[in-house]
């Protein structure tokens, strides 16, 4: 097992060999997830604000590892691969009858990008054949890397344009509400219903803003203040269970059991209970001081490996039948 870590941490001290990690200043960014979630059509561009003191980029070491892995050794330039899967990546787009570099010549468009590398060159791409992009000449005051990089604070491209039913792939040309594998699906739903559990109450798991999974908990300015790896109870359970707020309580599932802080409030219905996930610094070889001196508990403790979701095929995680009581 390889890792490409910066800690040594619950995954990573699995690890024969952990490879140094670059640091988030130590390298350029393009958000590509969370302009998901924007309201409006923005790109933003960050270099890299401190050098590279670790050596490779983390772009060269995957290729590299890939390299490997495909049996090629290690003495292949990470070069040879980038350029192998960004030529790949091109012709694709150059085939594609929907790409707005349909039927482009190649070699033109990688001159045209220059000497960039890794992700950088992929970047320019994407801009440049993107809605907003000069489409390699075609637009003159089209989108490129280069003019991001001439924007510190990010250009905004104003609203969000509607896409529908352009976007659409299904068959009828509208959104499928009710696909027929859920609609299949209803009875198991419905049997499940008037189930009893296994001590009433049914735990779910909850994301904090400030602890996005685990990213987060080795950074003390991002740890500190009140505990956030909390059990959420409903006041009328907790009275019933005689758990007070802040007592230490017991969660129980058929695969095990951990003790959380309770943390009443009505924003969680009677018969539920909730624990973050993300949580459980306190594993044997770990290397997260931070971390580890506010562990919290290991959610996943509770999930059974094998109780799969038949829709999905994913581990169910939710609606774990658990008991609660007090911490002796």
């Amino acid at each position: 097992m390889v890792s490409i870590d910066l800690y040594r941490n619950e995954t990573s001290r699995h690890a024969h060999v952990i490879l140094p990690a670059t640091s988030p200043l130590q390298r350029t960014h393009y958000d590509l997830a969370f302009t998901a979630l924007s309201v409006r059509n923005v790109a933003n561009y960050s270099p890299a604000i401190f050098p590279n003191e670790v050596g490779m980029e983390e772009w060269e070491v995957l290729c590299k590892l890939a390299a490997i892995v495909a049996g090629q050794g290690s003495n292949v330039d990470a070069a040879v691969i980038d350029d192998f899967a960004f030529t790949t990546y091109l012709e694709q787009m150059v085939d594609d009858k929907l790409s707005p570099i349909h039927d482009r010549d190649a070699g033109e468009i990688i001159t045209m990008i220059g000497d960039r590398r890794g992700p950088e060159r992929f970047l320019d791409l994407m801009l440049r054949a993107g809605p907003y992009g000069d489409r390699f000449g075609e637009v003159s005051d089209g989108l490129t890397l280069a003019k991001l990089e001439t924007a510190p604070h990010g250009i905004d491209f104003g609203p969000l344009q509607p896409r529908l039913p352009e976007s659409l792939c299904t068959t009828t040309g509208t959104v499928d509400l009710a696909p027929q594998q859920i609609l299949d699906d209803l009875p198991n739903l419905e049997a499940t219903i008037d189930a009893k559990t296994n001590g009433g109450y049914l735990l779910v798991g909850r994301r904090h803003l400030r602890s996005n999974n685990s990213w987060m908990h080795n950074i003390d300015v991002l740890v500190k203040g009140r505990d956030r790896c909390t059990l959420l109870i409903h006041p009328d359970d907790a009275a019933n269970l005689e758990i007070d707020n802040g007592q230490l309580a017991v969660v129980a599932s058929a695969t095990g059991k951990v003790v959380a802080t309770a943390e009443l409030t009505e924003d969680i219905m009677p018969g539920v209970v909730s624990l973050p996930h993300g949580w459980g610094h306190d594993r044997e070889g770990m290397a997260t001081s931070v971390a580890t001196a506010r562990p919290g508990v290991n959610s996943n403790i509770l999930s059974d490996e094998n109780d799969l979701d038949p829709l999905s095929g994913n581990a169910t995680l939710n609606a774990i039948p658990v008991t609660i009581s007090a911490a002796g």
